[in-house]
């Protein structure tokens, strides 16, 4: 094939992409090898490609490409989950536009838009993962709402409820009025936000006294049914057995006395509003109170609110504040900083609120989970700093609230039936459920008709915990071929944000239903951040558009950017410059390509430079390529990374085609040719986890290639011993060269200029290592000494010192200058280090590697001194 000169990444990869997949290299089926499985966090239906999708999706591409050329049966299963909040906000809002409102249709006309949505629009993001490179088995890709899927989830909902661990109950919950729907404990973040704290002042009743009470959600008063005062406060003593009247709507309700009042925090005494907070419910369960609910679904006020019914209520707080502060209600308001709950989805304010819900008792499932990655470490998180969040989370967790008022997703099976509907029961489908509902009641002539289905549909991650399971048919199948191959599967990787949302109760999920962990290893990502730290996020404009990136600095080059700073568990300082970075890095590659293939190549003998060159690349080779093993083992993906680049670089396209390079104008031995293309095969063998495109288009270009050649499904490079002899030597013999090179810079001597080069061996190194010496530095064969010269340069390297004759080289006299004006400066700096190393305050109360600095610049300014001071004398 034609060469081109210059790598075209947009060609390339849309090429090599169709290739793979018309060869079906990422398909995978059961077999004797060992099985490596990977399932992908399943991104929203209505998502698109962000930064975050693309971190983690290149680091699980890395992974399962590299297992795919270690020999195993490579299976990494995409997907999408139905998202319900999130897609039924998509789909109500599609309506709108069309002048169509959720209230107006049945629920399943509104399911027939929904799949029209998901049709048209859902999975997107799954194309989008191809132009990543993402090699995932497509064949094998599943929706959380595909028939299977959803008869998994109605199946261990039965199966939960059979045993006694789902219930249905009336409780306290979180409230998205946007969505108009519960979520759990774990949909809601707090965010700090400035406010108020309103003192309001509540009548006696039957006196001229009132009670101050202090409250950041005024509006709430309209729903209160008791002051609470605690028994021991000497303050409030006399109001026992009294009565108050709550300001605006003039209900007259109790004082109760209560240990749970804190006497010292604000008044000592608590408004209590059982229907609206949580801790006032079991207030309100425990003194008998009454239940005022003073909200619609969409925080709306009722006919509780009075005049203020149909009014949002953070525009009825204004109004409520404004009234009770015209009646002589409102003693004062005060700035004050608080943490506000928020839906997780639609950043709604949550509103605490009474419903019946369906529940999963969540204490006893848990126990296994907590053992399997904190005692026997049959999953392993990474990083472990992980282990403390997650033991605090389980050994804290709530029972979990898994209904959802929505019609997008698998609907709760559970049928009411008898008068009012008040009986019900469970079944997998609604023929199972007439049968069960006969049985139950004993009325053999009910009907279908009979029956109502739950209106609720379970929330989305009780269909994304079974995801490992459910994507190999083992719900509805234990025992079948493929559950019993790919699972427990190998690593999951996924970000710390969904912790408990997802891992924790997938680890659940596993020793419930199949009695073994889900997966091996965690591999927590970081979160991609701006270079000020901030989240990225559409809403800030921060975050660039992932498919714009890829079109700007190729696949691979967005690849290396991002992986070059995705230290496990970390967050990652996007910056673009990361991106060019790895552009330049192909680039280099491609151009280090075509060198090679530029080559004349003839027989004859090969030079001994090249000879010890490619000895030493093939050490330095098995020492970078154990060292990437070694990162790998500990997930530390970026190390391996920038390990992989630092070889291909430095040590391949800096020194090791620089030292077998034939003269200007002459051939390449074939036998040169021949090692130096197949170390490059090697090179491209690491590099093609982390640069899939570049890496096979080279490869493809280097030797003609059947299908069953293709770097893809390639061989990972086999361990080898390395001579850690010859490595020690030739970095002391690039120290010579670098420092040769660098009195050549620096006294601008060009290097077709050949310089004389005496040595003081203090410390042996081969004299092999002169020829080597000679052809990178353009330097006379070596000059063995017992003394130092007059009238050279010099420089040390170890206990060796080398010494560069400048007679006829440079101006003598104005080199003298130059060395005086740099060893004065080096003087003054030197004293100026040593006077802070001297101040006890400084060394006391400084970091220690703020003074360990200083050390080391001290240290340096001496050995650079004596240099200095040496090369003054041999000229002078």
């Amino acid at each position: 094939m034609e060469i081109p000169s210059k790598y075209d990444p947009q060609r390339v990869e849309k090429q090599w992409y169709t290739y793979w997949m018309q060869h079906g290299y990422f398909r995978s089926v059961p077999d004797n090898r060992e099985p490596y499985t990977i399932v992908i966090p399943p991104p929203n239906v209505t998502g698109v490609l962000h930064m975050g999708h693309m971190l983690n999706n290149t680091i699980q591409d890395v992974l399962i490409r590299r297992a795919r050329m270690l020999g195993k049966n490579a299976c990494w299963v995409p997907g999408t989950d139905h998202a319900s909040i999130a897609t039924e906000a998509k789909v109500v809002a599609k309506l709108k536009a069309a002048g169509i409102s959720k209230s107006s249709i049945s629920r399943e006309e509104f399911l027939e838009h929904a799949w029209d949505w998901t049709h048209n629009y859902g999975g997107v993001i799954l194309e989008q993962l191809k132009k990543l490179g993402c090699s995932c088995d497509w064949d094998r890709t599943k929706f959380t709402m595909d028939p299977d899927m959803e008869a998994s989830v109605l199946k261990v909902f039965v199966d939960l409820y059979n045993k006694g661990l789902i219930y249905r109950g009336y409780r306290m919950v979180n409230w998205d009025p946007e969505a108009k729907t519960t979520l759990s404990d774990e949909e809601v973040n707090y965010e700090e936000r400035q406010s108020f704290l309103y003192h309001i002042a509540y009548p006696v009743v039957g006196t001229d006294q009132k009670v101050v009470i202090a409250t950041t959600r005024p509006e709430t008063l309209l729903g209160d049914t008791a002051v609470c005062i605690h028994p021991e406060d000497e303050r409030y003593l006399d109001l026992h057995g009294k009565t108050v009247r709550v300001p605006i709507c003039d209900r007259e309700v109790p004082v109760i006395p209560d240990e749970y009042v804190t006497m010292e925090f604000g008044t000592g005494c608590l408004k209590v509003t059982p229907a609206h907070d949580e801790n006032d419910y079991v207030l309100g369960e425990k003194h008998g109170l009454e239940l005022v609910d003073i909200f619609n679904p969409d925080a709306t006020l009722n006919a509780y609110g009075l005049h203020y019914q149909g009014m949002d209520r953070f525009e009825a707080r204004k109004a409520i504040v404004a009234e009770l502060e015209e009646k002589g209600y409102l003693v004062r308001k005060e700035p004050y900083t608080n943490k506000v709950g928020t839906s997780e989805r639609t950043r709604a304010v949550i509103e605490p609120r009474l419903s019946d819900q369906w529940f999963l008792k969540m204490e006893d499932l848990a126990k296994p989970a907590l053992e399997a990655v904190l005692e026997s470490r049959e999953v392993r998180l990474v990083p472990a700093k992980f282990e403390n969040t997650y033991r605090h989370w389980m050994e804290h967790i709530r029972d979990w609230n898994i209904s959802r008022q929505l019609w997008w997703g698998q609907r709760i099976p559970a049928w009411y039936y008898g008068p009012g509907k008040s009986e019900f029961v469970v079944a997998e489908s609604a023929e199972s459920a007439l049968d069960l509902a006969r049985e139950k009641s004993g009325n053999t002539s009910l009907e279908a008709g009979d029956l109502r289905q739950d209106e609720d549909v379970l929330d989305t991650w009780f269909s994304s915990w079974l995801w490992p399971i459910s994507v190999f048919g083992g719900i509805l199948d234990p025992d079948n071929e493929e559950v019993n191959y790919y699972y427990p599967t190998t690593d999951l990787v996924t970000g710390p944000d969904i912790l408990f949302f997802w891992v924790a109760r997938m680890i659940i999920a596993g020793y419930e239903l199949r009695g073994e962990r889900p997966f091996e290893t965690v591999y927590l990502t970081g979160l991609v951040r701006d270079k000020q730290r901030r989240k990225m996020s559409k809403s800030l404009g921060n975050s660039p558009d992932a498919l714009e990136l890829i079109e700007q600095y190729g696949a691979d080059g967005v690849r290396v950017g991002l992986l070059l700073s995705a230290a496990a568990g970390n967050d990652l300082l996007f910056d673009e410059s990361l991106c060019q970075q790895g552009k330049n890095f192909a680039n280099k590659i491609w151009n280090a390509f075509r060198l090679v293939q530029g080559w004349e190549v003839a027989d004859g003998d090969q030079p001994e430079a090249a000879s010890l060159g490619i000895a030493w690349y093939r050490a330095k080779f098995e020492a970078v390529r154990a060292e990437i093993e070694d990162h790998f083992s500990k997930y530390r993906i970026s190390d391996a990374l920038m390990a992989t680049y630092k070889l291909l670089w430095e040590d391949f396209c800096s020194w090791l085609l620089e030292i077998v390079k034939p003269a200007y104008g002459e051939p390449m031995d074939q036998k040169t040719f021949r090692e130096v293309t197949g170390l490059f095969e090697d090179n491209l063998r690491l590099l093609h986890p982390f640069m899939p495109f570049l890496s096979e288009e080279v490869w493809q270009h280097m030797a003609t290639r059947s299908p069953e050649e293709a770097l893809v499904v390639a061989a990972w490079p086999s361990p080898a011993t390395a001579d850690a002899d010859l490595l020690g030597e030739f970095t002391m013999a690039s120290e010579v060269i670098s420092g040769i090179r660098t009195i050549r810079k620096d006294k601008n001597i060009p290097f077709k200029e050949t310089l004389e080069l005496l040595v003081l061996d203090e410390e042996h190194l081969p004299r092999k290592w002169d020829v080597l010496v000679g052809k990178l530095a353009n330097v006379a064969p070596p000059v063995y000494t017992k003394e130092a010269p007059e009238g050279a340069l010099s420089f040390r390297v170890r206990s060796n010192e080398y010494f560069i004759p400048m007679e006829g080289a440079v101006d003598i006299g104005e080199e003298i200058r130059k060395i005086r004006e740099e060893l004065e400066y080096t003087r003054g700096f030197l004293a100026s280090v040593r006077k802070k190393l001297s101040n006890e305050r400084f060394v006391g109360n400084a970091p220690e590697s703020v003074v360990a600095l200083e050390r080391k610049k001290a240290s340096d300014a001496e050995s650079k001194i004596e240099t200095l001071e040496k090369s003054l004398a041999n000229l002078q």
